[in-house]
C-alpha cells in the first residue's frame, strides 16, 4: 500500500504519494481550500487515499528551528487527529527546513513559483514524505 504526504497549510495543502514498494515518495497535487471548511478538505483527502490505495497518511509537523511549536502546531495536530478518524495510520514527521529546501530546489530548476503557486507545497509534502520513508527503511533494518 501506498503512503501519502500532506504539506499542510491554510491556502494550500500539497499532496505527495510514494509508489507501491515505498521507496520513492512523488509530488502529486495541491489542493486549494479556504482554512474553514476542514470537512471537505478532509473527504478530498481521504477520496485521494482510496483512489490510490493509501494506508499511510505523513502530515509535516510544523516546529520552529529551535524545536518551539509554531501557531501552525496545534492547527496541524488537530487536523491529523481528524485524519485519524478513517482508521488509516496517520504519523507525524518534523516538517523545519523542508519549505526552505523545496525553495532551493525551485531555483536550482530555475521553475518560478509565480506561475504555479503550489509548486512549493507539492515539494514540501514530497520532501516530508521521502523522509518518512526513509525513516521506515531505516527503521527496518
Amino acid at each position: 500500500m501506498r503512503a501519502l504526504g500532506i504539506d499542510f497549510g491554510l491556502r494550500r495543502v500539497g499532496i505527495a504519494l510514494s509508489d507501491p514498494l515505498r521507496i520513492v515518495a512523488s509530488r502529486h497535487s495541491t489542493l486549494n481550500w479556504n482554512g474553514k471548511d476542514v470537512d471537505a478538505l478532509i473527504e478530498r483527502i481521504f477520496n485521494l487515499c482510496e483512489e490510490n490505495q493509501v494506508n499511510t497518511i505523513v502530515v509535516g509537523y510544523p516546529l520552529r528551528t529551535d524545536g518551539d511549536k509554531s501557531p501552525m502546531t496545534d492547527m496541524t495536530v488537530s487536523f491529523a487527529d481528524r485524519l485519524r478518524e478513517s482508521g488509516r495510520e496517520v504519523v507525524l514527521v518534523d516538517e523545519r527546513y523542508t519549505s526552505l529546501l523545496a525553495g532551493q530546489i525551485l531555483q536550482e530548476t530555475k521553475r518560478h513559483q509565480g506561475r504555479d503557486k503550489g509548486l512549493l507545497d507539492r515539494i514540501a509534502a514530497e520532501i516530508i514524505l521521502q523522509d518518512y520513508l526513509e525513516s521506515e527503511r531505516d527503521c527496518a533494518l
